[in-house]
């Protein structure tokens, strides 16, 4: 495992759509591992690839109750209502800000050996399911800010 340099928040790589992995391989473990180390380095929640420079589908979380690598996330099912959530970002130059995401989430992907995956998330792990995902879709928090902290 290795620390990554995370993508400054200017950088219009962020702006990008992100490809589907195809591989599931030793190069995208590494790569998920190294996004763990780097997220767990400066005190982060959620990592998509792209935070370090790669534009694959790719995200990784780490939570309470542990971490969750998804690849080629996509939504299935949003439930519960809706959540007023602050939000940031582990990129450098990032601003903070209040953002309405989904009480609860259903994302399907595929784990890193490329077998299907289901996880379900509510309150703050949607709304990271949702931070992340859209960061994919070259998807800023700030597109969605509803008042800037």
């Amino acid at each position: 495992m290795a620390l990554r340099n995370l993508t400054n928040w200017n950088d219009p790589l962020f702006r990008k759509k992100s490809r589907p992995v195809e591989k599931f391989d030793e190069r995208l473990w590494a790569l998920l591992d190294d996004m763990l180390e780097t997220l767990r380095y400066v005190g982060g929640y959620g990592c998509a690839a792209v935070h370090v420079g790669i534009l694959r589908r790719a995200i990784v979380i780490d939570d309470d109750s542990g971490v969750i690598e998804v690849i080629n996330p996509i939504f299935i099912e949003q439930s519960g209502g809706t959540q007023e959530v602050q939000e940031g970002s582990i990129a450098p130059g990032a601003p903070h800000g209040m953002v309405v995401r989904p009480q609860t989430v259903t994302v399907s992907g595929f784990d890193r050996n490329g077998d299907p995956i289901t996880s379900t998330g509510s309150d703050f792990l949607a709304a990271t399911f949702c931070h992340e995902i859209d960061h994919l879709d070259g998807i800023l928090f700030t597109d969605k800010i509803i008042n800037r902290i």
